[in-house]
């Protein structure tokens, strides 16, 4: 995927459009992402996807901000998956969230983007005070030379599938859930990390990744998948969260994965959740610690019939 920060410069030739967060890239976003691709073939132009970080929300409301389903390498790589082939990223800052609707329409779309065809949510407003909307992009096109259509909503067995859908299965620990609404497993990536090595104290030698999602979507212990070391998944078992019982503060996720030794430091894994196994929790003391990952373990094994 080819990525231009900012709509200062304009890409070098016109393309398919679609704007969104797309946030967690759930079936929603695919399905807009993959009529973005069918148009774009149709018209020979490039397929392109119009983001922001940070999420809008972040900006105006840091401390309610919602929980970040993905980060944004996670977020190119999912919508790249999609079919989107190039992508701007338009910093969400002061500046830009004063921009007019019409300044929106004219700096960013015409001259940034080259858009001959626009394909957005039935939702999406835009501009200062949230005063566009798709009539609004209609007229706009009619003026500029592009064209619009909005996708409606994707449901899953009579839900709405939305970025918010997913959250509340994270939290409430349903990965089975998020799955549906994700169209795969819930997924953090990230670069493998030397840690404390409390894991190999503990007999479970572990892969540690720093996250920066923030605040976390989930915590808890987990069954996972992990690619990235080979041709096929591996199984284990991990914990997401700040490590109470020895006094962590910061969130890492912790990856054990079974009969597996290999040095993995540095490399670039992506871990699916695909089962909640507990809460995370403080354990009085480390014996007490060592022997529940011992459980944990043979959980995991269980679910994987291992």
């Amino acid at each position: 995927m080819r990525v231009f920060r900012g709509h200062s410069r304009p890409v070098p030739a016109p393309v398919v459009l679609a704007i969104g967060n797309f946030d967690g890239v759930h079936l929603g976003h695919a399905a807009l992402v993959g009529r973005l691709a069918e148009v774009a073939g149709e018209r020979q132009l490039a397929p392109m996807v119009l983001t922001f970080e940070p999420h809008p929300r972040e900006f105006f409301a840091p401390q309610a901000a919602p929980a970040r389903l993905s980060t944004l390498r996670e977020k190119l790589e999912l919508l790249a998956d999609s079919g989107a082939r190039q992508a701007m990223i338009c910093p969400f800052n002061a500046r830009f969230a004063a921009l007019s609707a019409d300044e929106f329409v004219e700096q960013v779309l015409v001259r940034g983007c080259q858009v001959r065809h626009l394909i957005v949510g039935d939702d999406f407003r835009f501009g200062q005070g949230r005063v566009g909307d798709y009539a609004f992009l209609q007229q706009a096109g009619a003026r500029h030379g592009f064209t619009v259509e909005a996708m409606g909503s994707v449901t899953v067995d009579g839900e709405r599938v939305s970025s918010s859908g997913v959250r509340r299965a994270l939290a409430a620990g349903n990965m089975e859930h998020a799955a549906r609404l994700l169209g795969r497993p819930y997924i953090i990536d990230g670069q493998v990390s030397h840690g404390q090595k409390l894991g190999r104290q503990l007999g479970f030698a572990t892969a540690n990744l720093r996250i920066k999602h923030n605040p976390l979507p989930m915590t808890g212990v987990f069954a996972v998948e992990v690619s990235g070391l080979g041709a096929q998944p591996l199984a284990g078992v991990a914990n997401l969260g700040v490590r109470p019982t020895v006094g962590g503060t910061r969130p890492l996720l912790e990856v054990h994965l079974f009969d597996f030794n290999r040095d993995i430091y540095g490399a670039h894994i992506a871990v699916r959740f695909v089962h909640k196994l507990r809460d995370e929790q403080r354990f009085p003391t480390f014996d007490a610690l060592k022997a529940q990952i011992a459980a944990d373990a043979a959980a995991a094994r269980a679910f994987f019939s291992l």
